[in-house]
């Protein structure tokens, strides 16, 4: 037995690692990037851990997943310091701190049912401009309608 306080975690070989999550969020981002466990690849949480800068954070470690640039831009949405480590062969080959751009086409879904990217027969897909970065706010559009970052959880449950 150690008497070290350090969090001891698995060493990924292959993977994504998504770290500075603000503490409680690790399942949302989860729920974004659409990883529910029954991919097949180990997933680690660690939530509510000590951090230096957060005082408290969650990591997530993805084994043999590497995430997309829109599910990069989705996590910042929840986590806008989040730091992506790429894993390769045991090792980080890269860094990405996410970044809120300043839109989102087609990977979210207007909450106005009279939107007109909600019509089957129209062929739009949404996109949504960032309208406030600090309060996570997005704007359709195509019908002006607010998104906040509970409605986009919602769209996700």
């Amino acid at each position: 037995m150690t008497n070290s306080s350090e969090l001891k975690v698995k060493k990924i070989m292959n993977g994504t690692v998504i770290d500075h999550i603000p503490s409680g969020r690790a399942l949302d981002i989860l729920k974004m990037v659409k990883i529910t466990g029954r991919e097949g690849n180990v997933v680690l949480i660690a939530m509510n851990v000590e951090s230096r800068k957060l005082g408290r954070k969650d990591i997530i470690k993805i084994e043999n997943r590497y995430l997309l640039k829109d599910e990069l831009n989705l996590i910042a949405l929840i986590a806008p310091n989040a730091t992506i480590n790429i894993v390769k062969n045991y090792d980080v080959i890269e860094k990405v701190k996410v970044e809120l751009p300043e839109k989102f086409e087609g990977i979210l879904k207007c909450q106005n049912p009279s939107c007109i990217t909600n019509y089957e027969r129209e062929s739009l897909s949404s996109k949504f401009l960032v309208e406030d970065k600090v309060k996570l706010t997005l704007r359709c559009f195509y019908c002006d309608r607010l998104m906040l970052i509970s409605d986009i959880l919602k769209q996700l449950t």
